[in-house]
């Protein structure tokens, strides 16, 4: 009986050894998925923080890019307009010459060949 006793011990003693290495095991795949459930703490407010951010910059974007449009129709009307205004002058003055031309040649006197 006594060597039956002594297997017994033997076995109960690797018994409580595997428990131990089990439980042992057990703790460092908890502590492994407390750092990882963290971690992805971590990043779910990572992405809020920059889902946030990118909201920001869309309409900050799409404020920009309409006001950029308005300044392009501006600038294109502005031309337009400026070019009209080239070609009204450009019109006056060739008229303006050509009176100019006609009053100097109305306003000298008549040379005696003339009469």
């Amino acid at each position: 009986m006594t060597q039956q006793g002594a297997a017994l011990q033997t076995y109960n003693n690797e018994l409580v050894k595997c428990i131990e290495e089990l439980c042992s095991k057990r703790e460092e795949l908890n502590r492994l998925i407390q750092q990882e459930e963290a971690e992805k703490s971590r990043l779910q407010h990572d992405i809020r923080v920059l889902t946030e951010k990118l909201s920001r910059v869309n309409e900050s974007l799409a404020r920009r890019l309409a006001a950029r449009a308005d300044f392009d129709r501006t600038i294109a009307e502005t031309e337009a307009a400026y070019m009209k205004i080239l070609e009204s002058s450009q019109t006056l003055l060739s008229v303006l010459k050509k009176e100019t031309g006609n009053l100097t040649k109305a306003t000298e006197p008549r040379s005696s060949k003339d009469h």
